[in-house]
């Protein structure tokens, strides 16, 4: 099982579309995790053509209106899987993102909002934002595979190279 990660696509409002190679990475995975701050429900539309796309609402989705889950919980592969934007204060903080998954008793959490890349394990916890592929901030533009292979976990980043 593999799942694309994404966040922090901001469409139209910092380009007009996803980048291709973002479209030619995420060919063949299973699922497509939209971390938030879509801006635009066409992204998810966009993303849908390749697999199937679960989205949670960033802050700025909230602004434009789009109808997201705040947080959702899936179990893929025997682990707990939560997703949420990861509004913590102060923003990007590990700390507050391990306690967030705590209390919502995930194995992973994949938030945004940072606009940066993060593979960080506490304790028992895999925190993963897969950064951005439009609005990178201090950053490359990425995006992430996440795969299932044995009963265990592969997490592998991704540069966005083209525009």
């Amino acid at each position: 099982m593999m799942i694309g990660l994404i966040s922090d696509t901001f469409i139209p409002d910092k380009v007009s579309k996803l980048p291709l190679e973002v479209l030619n990475i995420f060919e063949g995975v299973d699922l497509i995790i939209h971390a938030g701050n879509l801006a635009s429900m066409d992204v998810k539309k966009d993303l849908e053509k390749i697999a199937p796309v679960l989205a949670v609402q960033g802050d700025r989705d909230r602004e434009y209106g789009l109808d997201l889950p705040k947080t959702i919980i899936r179990t893929v592969e025997g682990f707990k899987i939560g997703v949420n934007h990861g509004e913590v204060h102060p923003k990007g903080d590990t700390q507050q993102l391990y306690y967030l998954a705590k209390e919502l008793g995930v194995d992973v959490l994949i938030s945004g909002h940072t606009h940066q890349p993060l593979i960080e394990r506490i304790d028992n916890i895999l925190l993963l934002n897969p950064g951005s592929p439009t609005a990178p901030i201090f950053s490359i533009p990425t995006v992430m595979i996440l795969k299932f292979e044995n009963n265990e976990l592969d997490v592998e980043m991704k540069k966005i190279t083209s525009e």
